[in-house]
C-alpha cells in the first residue's frame, strides 16, 4: 500500500508541474472521444476541474483514469518508440527514446505518462521512478512545502478578567462538591432510618 501512495504521489507531482494554461490547451488538443472521457470523468475541461477530480479521485481510480486518457498519445508514441523492448525496456533504452518523446509531447506530458506507467505497475516501475527523481531531462521538480496550519491563539485576557474567571469557577467546584456532600449525607441519613 505504501509504495501504491508513493507512486500515485509522483502522478500528484506531475499533475501539479503542468500550469493551467498547459493543462487545458492538452485537453483542447486531444481528439473528440478522449475530451469526452475527460469531460465525463472531470466533470469539465478547466484547469480547476481536472485538478478537483485528480485530487478527490486518488484512491478510487479517478485520477490514474483520467491521466490515461491525457497520457494515451504519449504511452502509444513511448511503446512504439521502444519497440520490442515495450513490456520491460532497461535504463538505456528509456533514456535513448525520451528526448523524442519530450520533443514531440513536451516534458510535462512526458513526465506524467512516465509517472502514469509506475502508479500503473509497469515492469519498468522502479527504472521509470529513478528517471523521474533523477534524470536530468525529465525530473520532476522538488516537491513544494505545504504550509502548516498555524496553531490558533486563545484570544488575551488580561490579569483581572482571568482572576474573576478562575474565581467563578473556584466557586462552581465548591458549590458542587457542596452539593455532592448534602447528597452523601442525605443518603447516610436515609441508611440510617432504614
Amino acid at each position: 500500500m505504501k509504495t501504491r501512495l508513493q507512486s500515485l504521489g509522483l502522478v500528484d507531482r506531475a499533475l501539479a508541474a503542468i500550469g493551467d494554461d498547459e493543462l487545458e490547451a492538452l485537453v483542447a488538443g486531444l481528439g473528440d472521444d478522449h475530451r469526452e472521457a475527460v469531460e465525463r470523468l472531470a466533470e469539465g475541461t478547466s484547469a480547476d476541474e481536472l485538478r478537483a477530480a485528480a485530487s478527490s479521485g486518488r484512491l478510487n481510480g479517478t485520477m490514474e483514469s483520467l491521466v490515461m486518457v491525457l497520457t494515451d498519445a504519449c504511452l502509444a508514441d513511448c511503446i512504439e518508440q521502444l519497440d520490442d523492448h515495450a513490456d520491460n525496456p532497461s535504463t538505456d533504452q528509456l533514456t535513448e527514446v525520451l528526448p523524442g518523446l519530450v520533443e514531440r509531447h513536451g516534458v510535462p506530458l512526458t513526465r506524467l505518462m512516465l509517472a502514469s506507467t509506475v502508479a500503473g505497475e509497469a515492469p519498468a516501475a522502479a527504472i521509470i521512478r529513478d528517471l523521474l527523481k533523477n534524470d536530468d531531462l525529465v525530473k520532476l521538480p522538488p516537491v513544494e512545502p505545504k504550509p502548516v496550519t498555524p496553531i490558533v491563539q486563545a484570544p488575551s485576557v488580561d490579569d483581572a478578567e482571568r482572576e474573576a474567571i478562575k474565581a467563578k469557577r473556584r466557586e462552581m467546584k465548591e458549590r458542587k462538591q457542596a452539593e455532592a456532600r448534602a447528597r452523601r449525607e442525605q443518603s447516610q441519613r436515609d441508611r440510617g432510618r432504614a
